[in-house]
């Protein structure tokens, strides 16, 4: 299993959702819910045509931390 860091911001509209490691890979939603279930599915049909065209997936290359400052 290989797992992917999603971004997800907040807009003016809803929500957007993209994906570093699938450049392309992008996804909108009115709701958190819905931009979640939206990127999943963009996700999975990415994925499905990289390996339909027989090339191999991407590897996890990016990371994310939480910074505060006071």
């Amino acid at each position: 299993m290989i797992k992917y860091l999603v971004i997800y911001e907040k807009t003016e509209t809803g929500y957007s959702a993209y994906i570093p490691d699938l450049p392309g890979c992008v996804a909108t939603g009115e709701t958190k819910k819905q931009v979640e279930e939206n990127i999943y599915e963009a996700m999975k049909l990415h994925l499905e045509g990289l390996r339909e065209e027989g090339m191999p997936l991407p590897e996890q290359h990016t990371e994310s931390e939480m910074l505060a400052f006071a």
